[in-house]
């Protein structure tokens, strides 16, 4: 049975809830901010872990800050629209440190680098679902749609989008753009009426984004205003004679690599990314070689020279495998951009224990108004 009590917020966790404790548990409390006390329903969700609704604030941070999105509490797809933005940022920071303290054993007391731009519009990729005329975001914790006419961190051409979707059909639709043409990709089988009434809202097939083909299934990055910043923090100074792309999508990476290196192995698995690649490799006439591999798979057979090894990988991170023959190839420098804090300390203890040595984090803020985190970490081959 849920509980009321008063508890005191520590801290932030990767998630985006507020830690707080009860008689020794832990108590995970969304929207607050490290600080506040407040008075709380708290249910048991595990045997060690309890969750908490606030009912009522009694300390409130100087931090907090009125929502200016008319869903959110409801929709699930912001965490941290209550808090300033400058405070976003080095709650986030106090999280990467936490984690990597946490999960990987690294007590990094250097700086983490910041690179953030404008925290609203941002985006240029959505899925939206829709249900009996209704378009929207689940809410919080649930598969209850939230209905929308807008988003306030989607960009203006998906803004423009959202209010013709709301047709009569179960779906989930996904939203590309380059702020003139909207990719449409319906992700469910529907109606043929219905999918021919979605897909007339935009394109089918690839758009080109910043000078790159992408198609409807290729990963490209989300946050419209960071992309060349991103590329500069994660290149830095590099230059040499081979680097090697891993994850390398429709080429983003591996194209500012082709500037520096006199060769750039590009390694991608998913085929629709590798199609855009080998397109976008044409058109530039880059020195790139694509490979259609894991890169599990490529790096166990390479016993070439490189000088440089990037790799973006998806969530589960580059796993121990990939450690291992990072571990052998053994470049001197090594640039690992992490979608998720958790995994990226897993793999750097691993990196560490290779006698790898953190050069530099920097913490990109691609996901503004979220918990979710992008991480740039160079680096090099202790001797």
């Amino acid at each position: 049975m849920p509980t009321e009590e008063i508890l005191t917020i520590e801290k932030l966790v990767y998630g985006g809830e507020g830690l707080a404790r009860l008689d020794g548990k832990v108590v995970l409390v969304p929207y607050v901010l490290p600080g506040e006390v407040v008075r709380a329903e708290v249910q048991r969700s595990k045997s060690d872990l309890f969750r908490g609704r606030v009912l009522e604030w009694t300390t409130r941070s100087s931090s907090r800050v009125e929502a200016p999105c008319p869903y959110f509490l409801r929709c699930g797809g912001c965490q941290y629209q209550h808090i300033d933005y400058a405070e976003q940022l080095r709650q986030k920071q106090a999280v990467l440190r936490d984690v990597l303290r946490r999960v990987g054993k690294i007590e990094w007391d250097g700086e983490i680098g910041v690179i953030a731009a404008e925290p609203w519009q941002y985006r240029n990729r959505i899925q939206l679902h829709m249900d009996r005329g209704a378009v929207g975001y689940f809410e919080h914790g649930s598969h209850t749609l939230c209905a929308i006419d807008h988003c306030p961190i989607a960009s203006p051409a998906l803004n423009s989008v959202i209010p013709k979707l709301n047709l009569a059909a179960t779906a989930t639709v996904e939203l590309f753009t380059n702020e003139t043409e909207v990719q449409v990709n319906v992700l469910d089988r529907v109606p043929r009426s219905a999918l021919q009434a979605v897909q007339s809202l935009g394109v089918t097939g690839p758009i080109e984004y910043a000078g790159f083909e992408v198609s409807r299934n290729s990963f490209f990055q989300v946050n419209r205003f960071l992309i060349d910043r991103m590329l500069e923090c994660a290149l830095a100074d590099s230059e040499g004679g081979v680097a090697i792309d891993l994850y390398a999508g429709v080429g983003l990476f591996a194209a500012s690599l082709a500037a520096r290196f006199k060769q750039v192995i590009a390694v991608e698995s998913a085929g629709s990314a590798v199609r855009d690649l080998e397109h976008n490799i044409g058109t530039r006439d880059l020195p790139i070689t694509p490979e259609h591999q894991t890169a599990e798979d490529y790096l166990a057979a390479y016993a070439g020279p490189v000088d440089l090894i990037l790799a973006d990988p998806p969530r589960s991170g580059l796993g121990k495998h990939v450690v291992k023959e990072l571990d052998r190839i053994r470049a001197p420098r090594l640039t690992i951009v992490a979608c998720d804090p958790a995994t990226l300390a897993r793999d750097l203890q691993g990196l560490i224990t290779a006698r790898y040595r953190i050069d530099r984090i920097t913490l990109v803020d691609l996901f503004p108004q979220t918990f979710h985190i992008e991480t740039v970490v160079q680096l090099s081959a202790a001797e």
